[in-house]
């Protein structure tokens, strides 16, 4: 299984990034998925979380009305539409695939594969 996440740079206050995630060597429509983000000095924490099924996404507080996942199970790839962007984005964003209890909960020890983080810096 590999996730390989992609998109992230350098963006002033204010600007957009949209961040990918393409997956291969699993049924991607079988799984929940997510994008979670690790900050310096502080723990990974999950910004947006989608059922299998796409219904009805979970985004943190800090994110809600700012940031869009999508997913494209054609091409085995999700997205992170991010708009809006504040100095406190600025992270390494991953994203993520598993069978978690409950999608909503988006919680990061639930999740059961992992792509590679890319670098958001946000500059104000």
């Amino acid at each position: 299984v590999q996730l390989q996440a992609s998109g992230g740079g350098l963006v002033q206050d204010g600007g957009s990034l949209r961040l990918s995630c393409a997956a291969s060597g699993l049924t991607f429509s079988t799984y929940d998925m997510g994008w979670f983000r690790q900050a310096p000095g502080k723990e990974r924490e999950g910004v947006s979380c989608v059922h299998r099924r796409g219904i009805a996404p979970y985004y943190s507080d800090s994110v809600k009305g700012r940031f869009t996942f999508s997913r494209d199970d054609g091409k085995d790839a999700v997205y992170l539409q991010m708009n809006a962007l504040e100095p406190e984005d600025t992270a390494i964003y991953y994203c993520a695939i598993g069978n978690p209890f409950y999608y909503a909960n988006c919680k990061a020890d639930e999740m059961d594969y992992w792509g590679t983080g890319t670098l958001v810096t946000v500059s104000s």
